[in-house]
């Protein structure tokens, strides 16, 4: 790669862009840009050349059509070592473009929304924006790009440590992140569309995954195993990956496990509830009113299970119950919310890990999977969502309880 002289930004995340393009502008670099980007810059008093006025063709089709020209797909995918390539360029007047900047069209934004129709859905899937990123991803030896403004002080830093040039190391970690994005973004629409047919006991003939990585961990399920923790797209704030951790040391891959198995238990029940979860099973459940006799009734199900046990409520916790759950030693505590008092005893013990779910929020439904691995395959079902009805439950044993 050659020194950067050209890069293309149109973003509709514009989250630190003014600031990256005021750099680039400074470091002697030609900005082409399109629709609100453009103007963006253009009010900010950064020079930018429209991609209409640099391919001498209109958007059209309510900028359905902007960035799908030769000038622009042929200076990004031209290879500057070959000969031919630069011939063509040449006799086109196709400049070289060395930085692409983009990020899509906010689909899954727009889908996210309770009144969103098929037809706002559809104006916002984007298509030249998966083209450049594309073309720009394949052609990583000549041209960097990037989709994600947490990369814009990456290439700041390398342009301007190495006369211009941002590394191969870096565009290929770029190309990489790039067809990410795009097959991230793919998903998201497929999935859309299949949530849309009416055939709800259809299943989609290629299952896709769209998850993003929120964190790495430590290790997985054992310290020799490599693991990291990703997010469904159609996450909630009553799911387990929402949760905020109030305190304590890093979860591990057990832990959130188990903090997942101790909140799914404790939800399910309408009356107050205290689980304690050891190795994804449940060694002591209590319901009730009175949280702390709860608690105790819980963890004298199985006292030797429950110590470094993970625990669940589905009440706020108050102080007379956390000073009871210092008594011994625990992993997590999970919980709706906290009393002030008790938060201030737990935070006497830095290592314990408090975990709080976020309130439900009113989100669009969509339809939730179980997934299993098995050797070459994934099994995939429809999550079980039916809810704990005690009305509905038989006694098929001879032996009846005794309420």
């Amino acid at each position: 790669m050659k020194s950067v002289k050209r890069a293309l930004i149109s973003v509709s995340d514009k989250t630190g862009v003014l600031e990256f393009a005021q750099k680039l502008h400074g470091l002697g670099i030609e900005i082409l840009s399109t629709g609100g980007t453009s103007a963006l810059l253009t009010k900010h008093g950064v020079p930018v050349k429209q991609v209409s006025d640099y391919t001498g063709f209109p958007e059209m089709m309510d900028g359905r059509i902007k960035t799908l020209h030769p000038k622009v797909h042929g200076g990004i995918l031209g290879r500057r070592d070959v000969e031919g390539h630069r011939q063509s360029m040449k006799e086109h007047n196709i400049d070289p473009i060395d930085l692409v900047v983009i990020n899509l069209y906010p689909f899954e934004n727009t889908i996210a929304k309770e009144d969103c129709l098929l037809a706002d859905a559809i104006e916002n899937i984007d298509i030249g924006g998966p083209a450049m990123i594309r073309s720009a991803a394949k052609n990583f030896d000549d041209v960097a790009v990037v989709v994600s403004s947490t990369d814009y002080s990456i290439i700041l830093e390398e342009i301007e440590g190495s006369g211009g040039i941002v590394s191969r190391k870096t565009r290929m970690r770029l190309s990489r992140d790039a067809y990410a994005h795009t097959a991230r973004y793919d998903s998201l629409i497929s999935r859309y569309l299949s949530d849309q047919l009416e055939d709800k006991e259809d299943f989609a003939p290629i299952f896709l995954l769209p998850f993003e990585k929120i964190q790495g961990l430590r290790y997985g399920e054992n310290p020799h195993q490599l693991a990291a923790f990703y997010r469904d797209p159609d996450a909630n704030s009553k799911d387990i990956v929402s949760a905020q951790k109030i305190q304590g040391k890093e979860l591990s891959f057990n832990n959130i496990i188990d903090l997942e198995a101790a909140w799914q238990l404790a939800k399910d029940f309408k009356s107050g509830s205290a689980v304690i979860i050891k190795h994804t099973n449940p060694s002591g459940i209590a319901v009730g009113d009175k949280q702390l006799e709860i608690f105790i009734k819980a963890r004298e199900t199985d006292p030797v299970s429950a110590f470094g046990g993970i625990i669940g409520f589905n009440r706020k916790v108050g102080a007379d119950t956390a000073e009871e759950i210092l008594k011994n030693f625990v992993e997590a505590v999970i919980a709706p919310d906290y009393d002030k008092e008790a938060l201030k005893l737990f935070s006497g013990k830095k290592n314990i890990r408090i975990m709080k779910m976020l309130e439900e929020t009113s989100v669009v439904e969509r339809r939730v999977f179980d997934l299993k691995r098995v050797g070459g395959g994934l099994l995939v079902q429809d999550k079980d969502i039916i809810s704990h009805d005690p009305a509905t439950l038989k006694v098929v044993s001879k032996k009846q309880p005794d309420s």
